[in-house]
């Protein structure tokens, strides 16, 4: 599981011209389903979201404050392109989980971070839908974070595709 955090002054999403959700400063947070993911890359990302420093404290340190401390809103955004590979110049997305199963996973890691926050600071855009989402980056900051596990799996992916002999049209690019 893969969350790209941005802080933010404000964020939104809108489908077709209608908004969905909106969240004044905060964290809005794309989040990337790996097609390997368990409840415990789930609790990972969960647990990073809520507890990583991102935020200056009452005296402008920078770096001191999470999203808990300061009180703040999180927007997520369900983004299976995270999770892209490259055939030539075209994405891939195979690593990712599919729509029948990622639907279900992505609403239970909203209720999750929900359940461990509070509620009507978590806020999501729309599972599957073509959303637009604006974002006033403050910082500009963006982090990426990846569960252990999903890391572990995708370089294991990556060494055996290595070792696999390359097609003519591979080498041709």
């Amino acid at each position: 599981m893969k969350a790209l955090i941005q802080r933010v002054k404000n964020a939104k999403v809108t489908v077709n011209g209608e908004l969905i959700s909106s969240i004044e400063q905060g964290a809005c947070i794309l989040i990337g389903i790996n097609s390997s993911d368990t409840i415990k890359d789930m609790e990972y990302i969960v647990k990073k979201i809520l507890s990583i420093r991102i935020f200056d404290d009452e005296n402008n340190k920078r770096w001191q404050k999470n999203v808990v401390d300061k009180q703040y809103e999180i927007l997520c955004v369900s983004q299976f392109t995270l999770y892209n590979t490259w055939k030539g110049n075209k994405p891939d997305f195979h690593k990712a989980m599919g729509a029948d199963r990622s639907k279900e996973f992505y609403e239970k890691f909203i209720q999750m971070l929900k359940d461990k926050y509070k509620a009507d600071k978590v806020k999501d855009g729309l599972f599957g839908a073509y959303m637009q989402v604006s974002i006033q980056n403050d910082g500009p900051v963006t982090l990426e974070i990846e569960s252990p596990n999903t890391q572990d799996k995708v370089r294991q992916s990556v060494e055996e595709s290595l070792k696999e002999p390359r097609n003519n049209e591979d080498s041709e690019r």
